[in-house]
């Protein structure tokens, strides 16, 4: 028998923690929004998978292996059952429980604590459910972030309205899948995947931006549902229109980085994506649920180490952003952010591995597949994930299990850019997990 159970629990921290996402220091001041961590359990017979999202940058492996050792010693789930994943929300603390800083430290072991009990309730929930998928899009609000520039150049976020852009550099996917579980005597449960940065809000209040807004959207245009989503791959993918037109700029200020941003637009954009919902919701199909099967690999990936020319250059500029003077620095906007991201990686990695490995998981769960990665892939990646055979749908879930950075296409290592330049990965990533996630998802 089929089952499936939800949880949510708040995750708020407490003021004065530094707030993740940028090259600058951010300090929490206040809450536009609580931040929350949403689970849904799946079982069949004596298998099962629950997926826990957080309103979170990233989730560091430290606090994913913690969490997973205490439900393994609470509540008997082998290690790899539980999967935690970050909406990529950029008004959300830092966390690692290893960090230095004393109120990252607190919030994350109060925040494994937390998870915990998300898995607890939501195994508690557990009812006979069937299933049903749908697909629809989110026209509008998603862009590709990398742009081919007059001169031939490549850049990231080169700013709305600039007169030097030609043309956005790929297309993206703009699709938004619904998985429907409905419940004997307990609320359906509604899982969204869908890929976007949440980097619309900004500033110094904390929000789980527009995966909040999609998910209490749904919760209040359709009684008796308890709401989840999962971001995809948006490494090269966020919400800002370059080429704007009527009222596309509506509740948008031009940020810091040349980014515009704004909580009204976070707000339509959660209204976008749960119109999605409402559009499939009552039509989705519904499946017979009769195998449900799951694995874990690693894949091994070279590191992005920089040339011995380039590390005189690198630790100049890291050290100049570590004591806060940038503005000594010739660069603004997101070509400064580019650089010290870059710098930062080169100075970082001087004593790393020459590989990498990192988690993959899969599910299938009758013909819908769950696949984690465990960073921000390209677009692209995704795509070719969902063409997986023998499925009808497949969630494809971005910043999973653990943060390993940018996992950019290799021709985006030729053209520039921010998420090559800052990726601790080698060109051929990208292919590397479509090749190796097409493989795992159809061994299943």
């Amino acid at each position: 028998m089929l089952k499936a159970g939800f949880s949510r629990v708040n995750i708020n921290p407490m003021m004065g923690i530094g707030i993740d996402g940028y090259f600058i220091p951010r300090k929490a001041e206040g809450i536009l929004d609580d931040l929350e961590a949403n689970a849904v359990s799946i079982s069949l017979g004596d298998k099962r998978q629950i997926f826990v999202t957080t309103d979170s940058t990233g989730i560091l492996k430290d606090i994913v292996d913690e969490v997973s050792k205490l439900c393994n010693e609470r509540f008997g789930l082998p290690i790899g059952t539980v999967h935690i994943a970050a909406t990529h929300t950029h008004t959300a603390p830092y966390n690692g429980l290893g960090n230095s800083d004393p109120l990252v430290k607190q919030y994350s072991e109060m925040l494994v604590l937390k998870l915990v009990d998300a898995v607890k309730f939501a195994l508690d929930d557990e009812k006979p459910a069937k299933l049903g998928f749908g697909k629809a899009y989110a026209p509008n609000i998603g862009f590709c972030r990398r742009f081919i520039m007059k001169d031939g150049s490549i850049r990231t976020n080169p700013g709305a309205g600039n007169p030097d852009i030609l043309k956005p550099i790929s297309e993206i996917d703009q699709s938004v899948s619904v998985l429907r579980f409905d419940r004997e005597n307990a609320n359906t449960i509604v899982m969204i995947n869908y890929a976007n940065h949440p980097d619309v809000v900004g500033g110094c209040k904390l929000s789980a931006d527009w995966p909040g807004f999609a998910r209490r959207t749904v919760e209040r245009a359709i009684d008796n549902t308890s709401v989840v989503l999962y971001n995809g791959a948006l490494g090269d993918i966020n919400h800002v229109n370059v080429f704007p037109k009527g009222g596309d700029n509506n509740d948008l200020t031009n940020d810091f980085d040349d980014v515009m941003r704004g909580y009204g637009h976070a707000r339509h954009m959660g209204n976008v994506v749960a119109a999605a919902v409402l559009q499939v919701y009552d039509k989705v199909e519904y499946v017979d649920v009769d195998s449900f099967t799951y694995k874990t690999i690693t894949v091994n990936v070279p590191a992005n180490k920089a040339k011995e020319e380039e590390l005189p250059e690198a630790i100049r500029i890291n050290d100049l952003h570590n004591a806060g003077r940038d503005d000594e620095l010739p660069y603004a906007g997101m070509e400064l952010t580019t650089v010290v991201a870059e710098a930062g990686r080169m100075v970082a990695m001087m004593n790393a591995p020459d590989y990498f490995g990192t988690s993959v998981s899969a599910a299938k769960l009758g013909r819908i597949g769950f696949i984690t990665m465990p960073g921000e892939a390209f677009s692209d990646i995704q795509v070719a994930l969902k063409q997986a055979e023998g499925y009808d749908c497949v969630f494809v879930i971005g910043l999973a299990d653990e943060y390993s950075g940018y996992f950019p296409m290799m021709s985006a290592y030729d053209e520039g850019g921010y998420e090559a330049r800052s990726s601790r990965f080698r060109a051929g990533v990208g292919e590397l997990y479509i090749e190796e996630g097409k493989k795992l998802l159809e061994s299943l």
